[in-house]
């Protein structure tokens, strides 16, 4: 199963303007115009997406929160606001603007007048209300709830002690007031999650499980039929949408069982982009092309390996001994080889993490974790230093990973790397639910996780992860002063001052070594020739508002 979805990339500031000059064909392209021509937009109008995807968990906005069914919920709905799909600048949505009081507790958006539900129904603020307290029903078992956990009266809705987020106010059609139960800067960027998209509620509420299925949205596009599990859903673009009209008629996303078939299928003709099975890379990039920026697809430019804002790590149980030794956690993060993962699993198209905040998100800074690097001789230091020389007495532990996703080859070197420092570890796989099912019960030694970001700010990479009992912290790492500095930053206005608290909270835990950082992800995605403009951005999502395709 595919990893959660989930910059103020000022540095791809120019990488987009070089982006927008582009010609529309390349060296493989088959369309009929000289280099450099721009068809007009009639010419560009029309044609089918065919997108491979596999069986999605949801696509209501209630349980939105991995990437196959993010992948069409943001097609079909629109958040409060959006972001840039090269730069990850946020922009307005259905939201035409918004501001925030003195302490940022207090905000305030102005929604785009006019604006439609896919049922003809004007988009209204008591949409989004009804929305967000839909998803903080408990009863609805929604796992996405905690994207509004700052708001006041979610601690109420989740106690059952109240059926209503009391911070969330109503001003008029147009105008949303949300408060806040503590400052929080980044809270413009928590909106654009497209879970925290309005509901029609008199469309929920009339056949809840034909929503599921064929939910209606606000956004660019529309479901054309119920969501055919395990083959297929089809959506096509809404006339009436409030932006600037997609160019493609629609978007058939194509479920398969497997990433190999779906290559196959690709090869075939029979769909426009599809991930690239490891092993067959750079024979892809001789053959279809790369792309310039590492996003932006054309012909003959159509291999994506752009950065993600995803990170690959290992869980470490802090509260199993002998792993709450923050000296044993060191000793096996520096015992990983993680170029030689890189280079031998995914053809070097991988880096190696140095910190668990990867490069695009505005902070990152490399070696923020310091034993993050491969040390043999180091980490034998450190293992005799907790008492262990040559891993004498130390137990057998257990390395555990959701299986049939390609993890096993990672983690195989992994166990061989912690083995040379005397570690034995015993791989175990489990399917998707009950491997989350073990974390979450602390049943486990060392496991593996990735994260992709629910929105571009380092508190999404920090926050969920390390907080003293967030739901995501399965390491169940616990420390009062990360914990003090992150509350602080969350409060911090200044964008710079948020920025270095969080970098500090960073620095402390790196030193504590919770989690193992490996690499962070890159896109290995090939677009089909005639594909013309076509992104796929930082957080793994494909823009299908600006993509045209030759005829």
């Amino acid at each position: 199963m595919s990893e959660r979805f989930r910059k103020g990339l000022a540095l791809m500031l120019a990488l987009a303007l070089a982006v927008s000059m582009l010609a529309v064909t390349g060296c493989g392209g088959t369309t009929d115009e000289e280099p450099g021509d721009e068809p007009a937009a009639d010419e560009k109008a029309g044609g089918t997406f065919k997108f491979y995807i596999s069986e999605p968990a949801f696509i209501d906005p209630i349980n939105l929160q991995e990437s196959e069914g993010t992948q069409v919920g943001q097609a079909v709905f629109d958040s409060l606001v959006a972001f840039d799909p090269i730069t990850s600048e946020i922009m307005p949505a259905a939201a035409e603007s918004w501001s925030a009081n003195e302490d940022a507790t207090v905000w305030t958006f102005k929604l785009v007048e006019g604006a439609k539900f896919h049922n003809g129904r004007e988009v209204t603020a008591a949409d989004f209300k009804y929305a967000w307290e839909r998803i903080c029903t408990p009863a609805n078992l929604s796992e996405i709830s905690y994207h509004l956990s700052a708001v006041v009266g979610y601690d109420e809705m989740q106690a059952e002690e109240a059926t209503e987020l009391e911070g969330v106010k109503v001003v008029d059609d147009y105008t949303l007031e949300v408060t806040l139960a503590y400052p929080f800067a980044d809270f413009e960027y928590v909106v654009g999650h497209p879970a925290l998209a309005p509901v029609p509620q008199e469309e929920v509420e009339a056949d809840p499980a034909a929503f599921a299925d064929k939910p209606i949205g606000n956004g660019p596009f529309m479901m054309a039929e119920p969501w055919a599990h395990d083959q297929y859903i089809k959506v096509t673009r809404f006339d009436d949408y409030y932006g600037d009209a997609p160019y493609i008629d629609g978007v058939d996303y194509v479920i398969l069982a497997d990433q190999d078939t779906a290559f196959l299928e690709f090869q075939a003709g029979n769909l426009d982009f599809v991930p690239i099975p490891t092993g067959q890379i750079q024979a892809a990039v001789e053959q279809y092309g790369e792309s310039p920026d590492g996003y932006t697809v054309n012909p003959g430019q159509q291999v994506s390996l752009g950065g993600e804002q995803a990170i690959y790590y290992l869980l470490v149980n802090n509260e199993q001994e002998p792993l709450d030794d923050p000296l044993v956690r060191q000793a096996m993060s520096m015992a990983i080889d993680r170029q030689d993962i890189c280079d031998k699993v995914f053809e070097g198209t991988r880096e190696p993490a140095t910190g668990i905040v990867p490069p695009g998100i505005v902070g990152h800074r490399p070696d923020a974790f310091p034993y993050a690097k491969f040390d043999v001789e180091a980490a034998k230091a450190k293992l005799a230093e907790a008492g262990y020389p040559d891993g004498e007495g130390f137990p057998k532990i257990t390395i555990e990973f959701n299986s049939g996703s390609g993890h096993e080859d990672i983690l195989l070197l992994v166990q061989e790397n912690l083995k040379a420092i005397g570690i034995e570890g015993e791989m175990v796989g489990s399917e998707w639910a009950q491997y989350l099912d073990k974390l979450g019960a602390g049943d486990y030694s060392i496991g593996r996780l990735g994260w992709i970001a629910d929105y571009p700010v380092m508190d999404n990479f920090l926050y969920p992860l390390f907080k003293t009992g967030s739901g995501d912290n399965y390491s169940f790492y616990a420390n009062a002063e990360v914990d003090a500095l992150m509350d602080e930053a969350r409060g911090t206005a200044d964008g710079d001052e948020r920025v270095a608290l969080f970098r500090e909270a960073e620095e402390i835990i790196g030193e504590d070594s919770p989690v193992i950082p490996m690499f962070y992800y890159k896109h290995t995605r090939v677009a089909s020739e005639r594909v013309n403009d076509g992104i796929y951005s930082p957080n793994g999502l494909f823009t299908f508002e600006s993509v045209w395709l030759s005829k």
